[in-house]
């Protein structure tokens, strides 16, 4: 079973349905009517961290379910909840200015690469000596 990346993944969720409750209410805060999501740019960088953290869940799902399965269900939720911080640091930067989004990204895509990276030596480790 595996019970910890089960956890994470329904966290990153939720994180990504409080990005999309942040767009909501920024909208109406800067007065950005649907279908707009540009006009002002506190309103643009809310608009951005929800769209690059979906941007980013395809790669990491997969990654770390994948994780996971061929490597460990602990160690990959454990890298999922650093996916999660940086996605966190990310969001929390970019909304006071966009240079400071830096840090959260660097600390998301290297959680996401590292368990990209090792499913894929995972899986090709066992189809060699399958």
């Amino acid at each position: 079973m595996f019970h910890f990346t089960a956890f994470v993944t329904c966290l990153a969720i939720l994180f990504y349905f409080f990005t999309s409750i942040q767009v909501s209410k920024a909208r109406v805060a800067f007065g950005i009517k649907v279908p707009a999501i540009s006009g002002n740019p506190d309103f643009e960088r809310v608009f951005r961290v929800q769209m690059n953290t979906l941007e980013w869940m395809p790669i990491f799902l997969p990654s770390l379910w994948l994780f996971a399965v061929y490597i460990s269900d602990p160690i990959a939720a454990a890298v999922g909840l650093i996916w999660i911080a940086g996605r966190i640091l990310y969001m929390t930067g970019y909304s006071q200015a966009a240079a400071k989004r830096g840090r959260g990204f660097g600390i998301q895509a290297a959680a996401a690469i590292f368990l990209w990276l090792g499913a894929l030596g995972a899986i090709v480790w066992r189809l060699i000596h399958a």
